[in-house]
C-alpha cells in the first residue's frame, strides 16, 4: 500500500556546519504526518524534475518532529551543486513547498540492551542525534561520527554513560572501506578498534555502504556474533551513484550474498 502523501511548507533554515542544512517544515499538511517511533524515520522526497519531467524522490532521515510546535525538521547533506536535494535545501526559502511521503522506519534504542554502539557518516547524523535523545539517562554507549573535519562537528547531546568520538577524513573520503593508499576508512577503524563491552549489545550502523557493508558488517555479525535482530546495519549511500543507482548496487549486494 503506498505511503500516505503530504505537502509540507519551510518555515526556515538553520546551516549547522559547512556541509549540513536543517529545514524545519510544517503548515498545514503536517496535520497528515503519522509519526512511527522509530527513532530511524524516514520519508521519501519529492524535488521538481527539470524541464517538466517527474519528480525525483530521494529518501532522508526525520531528524526531529514537533507536534506542539507543529514543526518537522531534516538535515540535508550540502556538497555544491552535486546532487538534488542538498542544492535545494541550500537555497530552500520560507514558503517553498515540498512533497513528502511517509514515514517508514525499523529501529528504536532498547533499552534493555546492557549497551549500545552507533556509527556512521553525516547522513546517518540525523538518526544517532535521535537515537540519542531517545535513550535512558542511565544508558551506556559509544557512538562514532565521520565528518571531513573539525568544522563538520555539530552538537549531539548524549547520557553522561555514553562516549561520542569525532572521526576526521578529510575532505577526499575514501570510496571505500580501504583508500586508495591501503588505509582504512576512519569509520572502520574506530568500530572495529573500539573496546568490546561485556553484555548485550544493540548496534546501530548507517552511512557510505561500501564502508558500511563490506568494512563494518562483516566484523559485527560474524567476528562479534551480534544476531541480525540487535544490528540495524545499513548503507544510505554510495559513493558515486545516484539513489537509483544506489539502490541497484543494494540489488546486486544481495544476490552476490544469498546462499548459493
Amino acid at each position: 500500500m503506498a505511503r500516505a502523501e503530504t505537502t509540507l511548507v519551510v518555515l526556515r533554515t538553520e546551516r549547522l556546519s559547512p556541509d549540513l542544512v536543517r529545514v524545519h517544515l510544517g503548515g498545514p499538511g503536517l496535520a497528515d504526518f503519522q509519526p512511527n517511533g522509530f527513532t530511524d524515520a524516514y520519508v521519501k522526497l519529492a524535488f521538481p524534475g527539470a524541464d517538466g519531467e517527474d519528480p525525483v524522490l530521494r529518501t532522508y532521515t526525520v531528524r526531529s518532529y514537533d507536534p506542539q510546535a507543529g514543526e518537522l525538521a531534516i538535515d540535508f547533506v550540502v556538497h555544491g551543486d552535486a546532487g538534488v536535494a542538498g542544492p535545494w535545501a541550500r537555497e530552500a526559502r520560507e514558503g517553498q513547498t515540498l512533497v513528502l511521503r511517509g514515514p517508514g522506519g525499523a529501529y528504536r534504542p532498547d533499552p534493555d540492551a546492557d549497551w549500545h554502539l552507533l556509527a556512521g557518516d553525516e547522513s546517518a547524523l540525523p538518526a544517532i542525534g535521535a537515537a540519542l535523545e531517545a535513550l535512558g539517562a542511565d544508558a551506556r554507549g559509544q557512538v562514532f561520527v565521520e565528518v571531513s573535519g573539525p568544522e563538520g562537528e555539530i552538537a549531539l547531546p548524549a547520557p553522561a554513560g555514553v562516549e561520542v568520538t569525532w572521526l576526521h577524513r578529510g575532505h577526499a573520503a575514501a570510496d571505500a572501506p580501504e583508500d586508495r593508499a591501503g588505509r582504512q576508512a576512519p569509520l572502520v577503524s574506530a568500530v572495529r578498534e573500539a573496546p568490546w563491552w561485556g553484555g548485550r549489545v544493540q548496534v546501530f550502523v548507517h552511512g557510505e555502504a561500501e564502508a558500511v557493508m563490506k568494512g563494518v558488517r562483516p566484523y559485527i555479525r560474524r567476528e562479534r556474533a551480534v544476531p541480525a535482530a540487535d544490528a540495524s546495519i545499513s548503507g544510505y549511500w554510495r559513493r558515486g551513484r545516484t539513489e537509483e543507482g544506489f539502490r541497484v548496487w543494494k540489488r546486486e549486494l544481495a544476490v552476490a550474498e544469498a546462499p548459493a
